[in-house]
């Protein structure tokens, strides 16, 4: 072979290798959806992490799955089971999931850079703010505990290490002024287990932190007597001031698919959120945040955590950046739009 056919050879080489790695770029935006432009009309795929199975993260990625799936913009979405908020914050980062649940403390952390996310800041959107996980304190009746300060001394189920619900409530002691080190007893304990040595009489109050109502608390209500304790006063504002993702939240009395307490309990909770990288397409967002919408006005919503919480506010007061996409949605229906499912995006600018 002469040197000028070497050369040509070699030219071809270069286009075919160029050629190729601009297909696997297009492959990988067209599977992730985050190109960070309009797809042009390319569909996509979706890996939406949710939590356990026996939690409710799981549910409700199931439950949207097929919502989400109906749009002309989404191929297939798969549900895969996560160590939750943590891990699916992660999981985004790297690619491996497009769309999450997650909890605000979490996301705030990430998107701050701090604790386990130190040095490597997450660039993740909100398209939604979901239902409350309520700070839920539950005493024996006879305990003399009727505020968080009155946990001194006492033995108290923190949930398990590492947890939502320790992490919880070890905001909510120090806000007290309490440290571990001033209970008689911290258990490491999950909502069964809390339940067990209460009504054993082992525990003298244990942290739940979840939707309301907690079927844990519910069981326990019925064989034990015990009383909610509040979360208010100078212990709530404190809390509310250092840690910005919590919010004032009240169990109201006399609901009977609740607890139908004879009182409101004033507590705070912790709303989780819907995610999405924040290099998502536009369009994409957009159509998964006006499906999610209208399937939360329908009579088809089945998890029982998607009925409590106002779908008109859910863009607001969120502890994250709103993706552009999803912001383009919730402008029309601030304009009054129709929020109809029309089975296409609506193509509204960004706000």
């Amino acid at each position: 072979m002469t040197s000028r056919n070497f050369w040509v050879a070699g030219v071809l080489a270069a286009v075919m290798v160029l050629a190729g790695c601009g297909q696997s770029s297009n492959d990988q935006d067209q599977a992730s959806g985050t190109n960070g432009s309009d797809s042009g009309g390319q569909s996509v795929n979706l890996i939406f992490g949710t939590g356990g199975t026996s939690g409710t993260y799981y549910p409700i990625g199931g439950a949207l799955k097929g919502v989400f799936e109906k749009s002309d913009r989404i191929d297939n979405v798969q549900v895969v089971s996560t160590g939750a908020s943590v891990q699916n914050i992660n999981n985004i980062m790297d690619g491996t999931n497009q769309i999450a649940i997650v909890m605000s403390d979490v996301a705030y952390d990430a998107l701050k850079g701090n604790k386990q996310f130190k040095g490597r800041p997450a660039k993740i959107d909100a398209i939604a703010g979901l239902y409350p996980n309520v700070v839920q304190i539950v005493a024996l009746d006879g305990s003399n505990i009727h505020s968080v300060a009155d946990l001194k001394g006492k033995r108290v189920g923190v949930g398990k290490v590492g947890s939502g619900v320790e992490a919880s409530a070890k905001k909510v002691l120090e806000s007290a002024g309490l440290k571990y080190d001033d209970l008689a007893r911290v258990s490491h304990t999950g909502y069964a287990d809390s339940v067990t040595d209460m009504s054993n009489g082992n525990l003298d109050a244990a942290f739940f932190t979840s939707g309301v109502p907690n079927s844990s608390i519910t069981g326990l209500m019925q064989n034990t007597k015990v009383h909610f304790v509040n979360v208010d006063g100078a212990t709530a504002k404190k809390l509310l001031q250092k840690y910005p993702y919590y919010e004032n939240y009240d169990i109201a009395a006399h609901k009977k698919n609740e607890y139908d307490l004879a009182n409101d309990v004033h507590t705070v909770s912790i709303r989780n959120l819907l995610i999405v990288p924040a290099s998502m397409d536009d369009k994409v967002a957009q159509d998964l945040t006006k499906r999610f919408y209208n399937y939360l006005g329908s009579d088809s919503v089945s998890v029982a955590a998607l009925k409590q919480f106002d779908r008109n506010k859910m863009n607001q007061n969120l502890v994250l950046p709103v993706h552009p996409g999803a912001k383009a949605f919730y402008k029309t229906i601030d304009q009054g739009g129709s929020d109809s499912d029309s089975g296409g995006t609506n193509d509204a600018g960004n706000s």
